[in-house]
């Protein structure tokens, strides 16, 4: 078998005679290396978690003091000053003044010291919201990568497949040709060249197929792995048999459910709803906050009496803040949270049934591509004989053109077969993997 992968893969390597100059040749880790490098889809994912990690620091900042700068100008309307005379010195000492133009400055300090655990619940919903973009991210990864797997052998056997149905034409428009010249000396009816350029035609409609499904493919190669529509591609396999699966299914659905990227951000989701339940219902419970600050002013209303002159002041607190009555807004919130929690339970529980399924499918699609091999291998060896045989009988003057060319086209197709069950073993290899979290 690994004689007729390294054969196969040369086949597909340097049957096109090489790639040509500026041609981009890939394997596939290539192809998925670039196309995980170049997907719009993973950057976008990759913002959302960078806009998530914001939202974490952002939470953690809300537990920590907050120091501002606060500057203001307030002009007023002229007022009669008041004044009052001085026992000692029978003169008016100005009480409040009129001072129209009001010029204000103050250092802020505010620190919320307890919410009785709201804080901390957000920031480990934030954190867990992160967390679960994260692990999309890694899921998109998978996904892509299945993809660019389905798209590369594609691009191999639509390439196989117009190789195969190429070579078939060529052989059967040169067996037209003998047919003619035979008929020219009345050595075959005529129906026998009909049916044969009937044949030629069917196989001009299946190059035409093959051709269509083999750009189709190519298309969409390039597109993934962030190539120009018209760039020069040329793929490079190697057709060797994976590896049979030795873990049982049970075992499999087991290590897919650890390892699923999916699965884990639904149960981190969970925990999030979990603490955004927890941070609804803490906004029932007071809030105590320290609070500071230094104040210079013209005039300081905290100096009496009054004056037009800068004076400064200071001031700490301690505030309590207690919502006690909100007529049902944190019961509505802390509900909505435990019903988002409750959804997403749901839907672990249906990935979980349906991860099952899909881990023992990809197991048997396994299993059936890798039997499918040895019976194309041997259908490979019968075709090659069968060729043979009636190459002898030919020239013995047994056997037709017909029957050579029947016995070319199906040692060809034999071929493209057992390119197809190796590939497909290969596809069904990758799914199993992408179902398992790998």
């Amino acid at each position: 078998m690994k004689r007729i992968a390294t054969t196969l893969s040369l086949v597909l390597a340097l049957g096109a005679g090489g790639p040509a100059f500026g041609q981009t040749v890939l394997t596939l880790p290539e192809a998925i290396e670039r196309g995980l490098a170049a997907s719009h889809r993973l950057a976008e994912i990759e913002a959302r978690r960078t806009g998530a990690e914001a939202a974490v620091a952002g939470r953690e900042a809300t537990s920590r003091p907050q120091v501002s700068a606060q500057a203001g100008y307030m002009r007023t309307n002229h007022v009669t000053a008041f004044a009052i005379p001085s026992p000692a010195t029978q003169r008016l000492i100005v009480v409040y003044p009129d001072v129209p133009d009001n010029f204000r400055t103050r250092l802020d300090f505010q620190w919320p010291i307890f919410t009785f655990g709201r804080t901390d619940a957000l920031e480990r919903a934030a954190r867990a919201e992160a967390k679960a973009v994260g692990l999309d991210l890694q899921a998109a990864r998978n996904d892509l990568k299945l993809e660019i797997t389905r798209a590369f052998w594609a691009v191999v056997t639509g390439n196989e497949s117009v190789r195969v149905v190429t070579a078939s034409l060529d052989r059967m428009e040169s067996a037209l040709n003998d047919m003619r010249n035979r008929l020219k000396v009345g050595l075959v009816p005529p129906n026998d060249v009909l049916s044969m350029e009937a044949q030629r035609s069917r196989q001009q409609v299946l190059l035409i197929q093959a051709r269509n499904a083999y750009d189709v493919a190519l298309a969409d190669l390039r597109r993934l792995v962030g190539l120009d529509p018209d760039a020069p591609l040329q793929v490079s396999a190697v057709f060797e048999p994976p590896a049979p699966a030795q873990v049982p299914p049970p075992a499999l659905v087991r290590a897919a459910r650890e390892a699923r990227p999916e699965r884990q951000a639904l149960s981190s989701r969970i925990e999030g709803a979990g603490d955004q339940r927890e941070a609804a219902a803490a906004s029932r419970r007071p809030i105590i906050a320290l609070g500071a600050g230094v104040d210079y002013a013209r005039p300081n209303t905290r100096i009496f009496p009054r004056a037009p002159d800068w004076n400064e002041s200071w001031d700490v607190s301690v505030n309590f803040a207690w919502n006690f009555l909100d007529f049902g807004r944190a019961s509505a919130e802390t509900a909505q949270a435990a019903a988002g929690q409750l959804a997403l339970r749901r839907r672990l529980d249906e990935f979980d049934s349906v991860l099952d399924l899909e881990v023992r499918q990809r197991r048997i699609d396994l299993d059936s591509a890798l039997a499918s091999i040895p019976a194309a291998s041997d259908a490979v060896r019968s075709a090659t004989e069968a060729r043979r045989v009636v190459a002898e009988r030919f020239a013995a003057g047994v056997a037709t053109s017909t029957e050579v060319l029947d016995a070319q086209v199906a040692l060809l197709q034999a071929e493209l077969d057992r390119t197809l069950a190796i590939a497909g073993a290969r596809l069904a290899e990758a799914r199993l993997e992408r179902a398992l979290g790998r």
